[in-house]
């Protein structure tokens, strides 16, 4: 089975490529900008094409949740045109899509774990282009499966954990929101759910689902950070603040846990707690320095 891992060098392609060489019997084929854009039709064909590509797993995205607000133009090209150019390629070589999304399509007005079935509402930018890119997906109507994760990091690419290991270690104290509530979810876990999904998938069948996925648990962005100065033995006080005392150009969800019933009853999915998913991130993080 080929695999093609758009994004590559992203947070989540990244963990891909960490964790291909437990799986020797499929080829990952790997690709990143400059020599793959997904905006670009021509570029996207030739590879899907030219490498007999079985399954795309399109880890390419614009993810600058702040910056989607005035970079309006780039947000829609990658994460609707992008996710629609791979589609109508996926579609034309008979080949799946696992597509990951996010939990901002929701609006977070309420205090029960979204449903896949729930209805969409994004309150940004980065929210809206996300949830565009699903609907243009089903539109076209390859193979495929959208994921949607929460609170996504790893010790690669640019992400809150990391912001937080960078700062614990420059500062004796940081604020951090302690209003909005989620589950942090370890790329490396969702790597590996992924990587589960496609051991049990047949290519020749037709596949249209929406999944939530997220490590279990729930917790703020303050419990978040203190636990990784916690765990990381790093000396900096963490104080909670509200959302209103700190304010961002993009308005972020109160409310955006997941209900993860769907896609562990659909494939077998066991799912650990963020916390322990946290200290093997940070151990790995502490073996490579």
């Amino acid at each position: 089975m080929n695999i093609l891992v758009t994004g590559s060098q992203g947070q989540l392609g990244s963990e891909f490529q960490q964790i291909s060489h437990l799986f020797p019997h499929w080829n990952f084929i790997f690709y990143d900008l400059p020599e793959l854009d997904i905006t670009d039709k021509n570029s996207v064909d030739n590879i899907i094409k030219y490498k007999n590509i079985n399954v795309i797993i399109n880890c390419a995205a614009y993810t600058a949740v702040d910056k989607a607000e005035t970079e309006t133009e780039n947000a829609f090209n990658v994460n609707v045109t992008g996710a629609k150019l791979l589609a109508e390629a996926a579609k034309e070589a008979n080949a799946l899509l696992v597509h990951i999304s996010t939990d901002y399509v929701f609006d977070g007005k309420t205090h029960s774990p979204w449903k896949e079935s729930d209805a969409t509402r994004p309150l940004n930018v980065y929210g809206k282009s996300k949830l565009e890119g699903e609907k243009a997906i089903r539109e076209v109507n390859p193979s495929h499966l959208i994921i949607r994760t929460s609170w996504l990091y790893s010790n690669y690419g640019n992400n809150f954990y990391k912001a937080m290991q960078r700062l614990g270690m420059e500062r004796d104290s940081l604020n951090v929101i302690s209003d909005q509530a989620g589950t942090p979810t370890y790329a490396r876990d969702l790597a590996h759910v992924i990587a589960k999904i496609l051991s049990k998938i047949r290519i020749d069948k037709q596949y249209a689902e929406i999944y939530h996925f997220s490590n279990e648990g729930i917790c703020s962005w303050y419990d978040f950070a203190c636990a990784i100065m916690e765990i990381s033995k790093l000396n900096c006080k963490v104080k909670p603040v509200e959302t209103c005392e700190y304010p961002a150009p993009s308005t972020r969800p109160a409310y955006s846990v997941l209900n993860k019933t769907k896609i562990k009853h659909h494939w077998g999915i066991q799912i650990r707690h963020w916390r322990k998913a946290l200290e093997e991130c940070i151990k790995e993080y502490n073996i490579s320095v």
